[in-house]
């Protein structure tokens, strides 16, 4: 597969990049919380200096999403305690033998 070009737009500068083809819309929803970050951290300031915003708005967005990470492998294994009791409830109702 080829990939396409998609334009993106953060804090009023275009870049070009290239994404896979269906993933375009993603992409450029990617961008716009990007920009969002980056914005909301450059705050008033015009003057602070792009790389470092850029870089905040990175660290930022990778905490997120290592928080979310934790909360899904915690919520993953309460899954499991929880779908373990049932079939032990299970078997012992139907009188089946331990696993």
């Amino acid at each position: 597969m080829t990939s396409e070009v998609v334009s993106i737009r953060l804090l009023d500068r275009e870049y070009t990049v290239g994404c896979e083809p269906g993933e375009r819309d993603s992409l450029q929803a990617a961008a716009k919380l990007l920009d969002g970050k980056m914005r909301e951290i450059r705050g008033t300031n015009r003057m602070a200096a792009l790389d470092r915003v850029a870089v905040l708005a990175a660290l930022n967005l990778a905490h997120d999403l290592q928080q979310m990470r934790d909360e899904l492998a915690t919520r993953d294994r309460e899954l499991e305690r929880t779908l373990n009791t049932l079939h032990r409830r299970l078997d012992d109702l139907f009188d089946v033998p331990a696993r």
